[in-house]
């Protein structure tokens, strides 16, 4: 604090008395400043009040993502593995699909079962563009925001008989021969997001996502023929 602070008791002399003449004013000068410090407490409680109340807070501000989401209606997995450029196996159980659309960008689901035996060999005809990955720890904090929409837990906040990677549907399996950033650059290709959980011994759910540019896929009208996913 610079020593012109005009909240500074003046120094006490050698006796320990003020200096002359000076109590009156410096008692007024002290008030005013308990009134300043008390004024700063009430506006802090003030803004601590109102931080609690304002729209704008944690939950509040899910809230308004959360109304800026739009599931599309008329999607079907057989519409939605178009876009996703990856096929439904004729023995897959549960099929479900969901298209959902943002201000910032739209995200492609699919999901659907297999046995394990239909899950390897699906895997096979698809697989990873670097190898598929296995979570060293479910994030149980990750919030329901996809997969929920079916009901399903996000395959993000699971560990166990879980694996995943990025799929690159019609891009040719790498070779030694080629050059590094050509084998793992995504730039040009494109890739989805899958993962497989082996939910039971002899069951797996396959899980795929994509992100699309706003408006890039023209969707079904709800007036679609075709049943809902």
């Amino acid at each position: 604090m610079s020593e012109g602070n005009p909240f500074r008791a003046p120094e006490k002399g050698a006796s320990g008395a003020e200096g002359g003449g000076g109590r009156r004013p410096w008692l007024v000068v002290g008030v005013a400043a308990g009134v300043l410090v008390l004024s700063g407490v009430v506006v802090a409680a003030g803004w601590l009040l109102g931080a609690l109340d304002d729209d704008t807070g944690p939950g509040d501000r899910l809230g308004e993502e959360a109304a800026d989401v739009r599931w599309a209606e008329g999607i079907t997995p057989e519409w939605m593995s178009e876009q996703l450029d990856l096929g439904i196996p004729a023995t897959a159980r549960s099929p479900q699909a969901a298209y959902k659309v943002t201000s910032r960008f739209d995200t492609g689901l699919l999901t659907f079962t297999l046995t394990r035996s239909e899950a390897d060999a699906y895997l096979k005809q698809h697989p990873p563009e670097k190898k598929w990955l296995e979570p060293t720890s479910a994030q149980t904090d990750a919030a329901p925001h996809d997969f929920a929409h079916f009901g399903l837990p996000e395959p993000e906040t699971l560990k166990d008989g879980m694996r995943y990677g990025y799929v690159c549907p019609g891009s040719p399996k790498a070779t030694e021969e080629q050059d590094i950033s050509e084998m793992y650059g995504l730039s040009d290709k494109h890739c989805v997001s899958v993962y497989v959980h082996a939910y039971t011994p002899q069951r797996t759910r396959i899980y795929i996502r994509d992100h699309f540019e706003p408006g890039v896929s023209p969707l079904p009208t709800p007036s679609s023929p075709t049943s809902k996913g």
